[in-house]
């Protein structure tokens, strides 16, 4: 089954609604990286957000998340446009932890991993209007609530974030999904009770994934049955990574450290976000090296 969004409105417009299956992404970017469940289910909850937000705007505008909560699985970064496209990396992919006791007992630890001493940063790259960062200090670790408060606290929307990724015994991805519901001006005191009940009568994303549930039915229980369908969008894990982009970085080297790729036969590089590998031949550092004495 292949990635989608759907978003709607409801409540008389006054409240816009976005949930996506991830599944797909979720596990390509396991795959890429390795990594374990916890790491997996911190980087897939970030990737679907991230995603989803993408969808907010248009054309060539993009989103970069940064999240780093001081925790083990130090920082993750997202990038996402406006057409379905998201790629992203985590700096520990092995990290697997499981709380030990309170009402989260036998869950994975996401909170605990990512940590809460540290912020999340939302960069907009509006061509029209430049770059435009917002940042809110982690208030759990656990990514949904973090973006929950995120929207209120930097950006005053009121908002409800749900995030899932269901990871199986042998480390691979089984589901994944998520929505971001957003209270627009407008909305009546009725109409914000009904969304609270709804929103906290509500079963867990993963758990709803798990029966089968798809982004029209999961925007259905929140709009509690009433809704307008604006937007279908297919999601892909995609990175804009190319040898021509790490030529380019190999090209800002100096000349000291471009002679000394030549003491290797090949010089290999890796990119962060999709781990693919661009090899260079001392036949092409040698090119480099000419390109920058003629550009001198």
């Amino acid at each position: 089954m292949k990635d989608y969004l759907v978003k709607g409105f409801a409540y008389d417009g006054t409240v816009r609604i976005f949930a996506a299956t991830t599944t797909n992404i979720v596990k390509e970017a396991q795959e890429r990286h390795q990594t374990w469940p916890t790491s997996t289910q911190a980087l897939g909850s970030v990737l679907t957000a991230t995603v989803i937000q993408g969808s907010f705007y248009d054309g060539e505008q993009t989103i970069t998340v940064r999240i780093d909560g001081g925790g083990p699985t130090g920082k993750i970064i997202t990038f996402a446009d406006a057409t379905g496209h998201v790629r992203g990396y985590i700096e520990n992919t092995k990290v697997n932890m499981i709380y030990d006791k309170g009402a989260k007992k036998d869950q994975s630890a996401v909170g605990k991993a990512v940590g809460t001493d540290g912020f999340i940063h939302i960069t907009k790259d509006l061509p029209i209007r430049n770059m435009f960062t917002g940042s809110a200090p982690l208030q759990t670790g656990e990514i949904a609530e973090d973006f929950t408060y995120f929207f209120a606290k930097s950006e005053q929307i009121p908002s409800s974030v749900g995030l899932g990724v269901v990871v199986e015994t042998d480390n691979s991805v089984k589901l994944a999904g998520g929505f971001i519901l957003q209270v627009m001006p407008g909305c009546k005191k009725e109409d914000l009770d009904r969304i609270e009940k709804v929103i906290k009568e509500m079963k867990p994303i993963s758990t709803l994934l798990e029966e089968g549930k798809t982004p029209e039915d999961i925007i259905d229980i929140l709009a509690d049955g009433e809704w307008q369908r604006l937007l279908d969008l297919d999601l892909h894990f995609q990175c804009d990574c190319s040898k021509d982009k790490f030529e380019r970085g190999l090209l800002t080297l100096s000349d000291e450290d471009l002679q000394e790729l030549l003491e290797d036969e090949v010089t290999e590089t890796n990119c962060q976000f999709c781990q693919e590998k661009y090899q260079f031949t001392q036949s092409d550092i040698n090119k480099l090296i000419e390109e920058k004495k003629n550009a001198k």
